[in-house]
């Protein structure tokens, strides 16, 4: 497979609070969408003009036959999508409220049932880069299993591995102990590891941020990306850091931005010769950091996550794509 990327994890159904500021309980009409952070994040490397491979299951069902057409029409490859007979589709209903927060209410379904010999080895092998970015991935078996083991195999073929541990404070319910654990046994197989300003407190157990840069490289992080929202992004490499400042833009619905943001740092990476070595030119880190954080403030510009993803205009080559020539098509 060309430079592909696989990312594994969940595909679902985002249902949409159309209601201004309102939450899930008082909401009334509400909008279906393709979501799921590890599809958000195959569809902008597919967007812009890369190979990306889904990895995982949805129910045999019209919400997932929706879901497989919604990823068919951008040009991701579902060849490692199942479906499941025996588990409805995943669902999700999202509601935003005046202060920006979103109120999240999980149905969830097939997803947690990809089990390890519905891995496909043999693309496995063939990928240049696999992702591990789902919010829900860690929170019980068959799924818990099958990503971890899925994690270790790639790392054993000596694949490129990148890492967002997605955490959801409703999923865990308190288990943040539990989530924890798991995170780092990640984070240690991980050659890029995106965290939010909260997730790398709650990882590392350290209120500074460097402090914590810090920790999660001695857990056995490559680079560390740590989204600091309209701040920008603070990137690692283990011996220097910086932070590379965001753009400006009228944020309407923040939904995907990370996925986004994620998608197009590993896009980029897709097409270096060895992309474990990047962290080594970190001027040529933080360009990548910067077209990055350019294509997840253009997410927060709309409502959604997949829809809201710019393309490249087609009239560029690879080789002289400006930032400015990303649009939505």
């Amino acid at each position: 497979m060309r430079s592909s990327i696989i990312c594994i994890g969940e595909l679902l159904i985002d249902f949409f609070c159309t209601d201004v500021d309102i939450d899930s309980i008082n909401g009334r009409n509400f909008e279906k969408q393709a979501g799921g952070a590890p599809a958000n994040v195959c569809a902008t490397i597919a967007k812009l003009g890369g190979h990306a491979v889904f990895s995982g299951k949805v129910g045999n069902d019209s919400f997932g036959h929706f879901l497989k057409k919604a990823l068919d029409e951008i040009s991701v490859d579902t060849s490692m999508l199942m479906f499941d007979e025996d588990h409805l589709t995943t669902l999700a209903f999202v509601s935003l409220q005046a202060n920006g927060e979103r109120d999240f209410v999980f149905n969830r379904g097939a997803d947690a049932f990809l089990s390890e010999s519905e891995i496909d080895k043999d693309k496995v092998k063939q990928a240049k880069i696999l992702h591990f970015g789902s919010a829900t991935a860690l929170l019980e078996d068959p799924f818990q299993s099958t990503y971890i083991n899925t994690m270790l195999f790639a790392n054993g073929e000596k694949k490129f591995i990148s890492f967002d541990p997605n955490y959801r404070k409703d999923l865990w319910k308190g288990n943040t102990s539990k989530f924890t654990e798991l995170a780092k046994e990640a984070i240690a197989l991980a050659d890029f590891v995106k965290v939010s300003d909260d997730e790398l407190k709650i990882i590392s157990g350290k209120k500074d941020v460097v402090e914590g840069l810090n920790k999660l490289h001695k857990f056995g992080a490559g680079v560390i990306a740590v989204t600091l929202g309209k701040a920008g992004t603070l990137i690692s490499n283990g011996v220097e850091h910086d932070i590379v400042p965001s753009f400006n833009v009228q944020s309407i619905d923040s939904t995907g931005a990370g996925d986004a943001f994620v998608g197009a740092t590993l896009f980029q990476l897709a097409k270096v010769g060895d992309p474990q070595n990047i962290g080594n030119n970190f001027e040529h880190l933080k360009k990548i950091i910067s077209f990055s954080n350019k294509v997840g403030a253009i997410v927060c510009t709309k409502v959604g996550a997949i829809s809201a993803i710019p393309s490249f205009d087609k009239s560029y080559s690879d080789q002289v794509r400006p930032i400015n020539s990303l649009h939505f098509s």
